[in-house]
């Protein structure tokens, strides 16, 4: 958490171009309401523009564009793997898309 913020602090034009600082990529039934909601609030308040994605989603939901557009939109992915987020074929998708735009766009992961 350090390393980030220094990295947004020393860059006054971090965000430029990015409507988010930082896309947490989870799965929602395994960290939700531990580790991945105390990141993202602890993110917010250092001012840090975070992404979450605040619906739970049933099995055979499909990636949405506008989750796809809010991937594109952000400087870095947080992953965060867990015992079950390979077993969903949502975050799979949404993990493919962080992975493109790693290696395409240069994004930090």
């Amino acid at each position: 958490m350090a390393l980030l913020q220094s990295s947004i602090s020393s860059s006054s034009s971090f965000s430029y171009g990015f409507t988010y600082d930082v896309f947490l990529s989870f799965r929602g039934s395994d960290t939700r309401y531990g580790f991945t909601g105390n990141l993202y609030k602890d993110l917010c308040r250092k001012r840090i523009r975070t992404f979450i994605d605040d619906k739970d989603l049933q099995r055979g939901d499909e990636i949405t564009p506008s989750l796809f557009k809010a991937i594109e939109e952000s400087r870095i992915f947080i992953p965060i793997l867990s015992i079950n987020y390979a077993s969903s074929s949502f975050c799979l998708d949404e993990l493919v898309h962080i992975i493109h735009c790693f290696k395409e766009n240069g994004r930090l992961v």
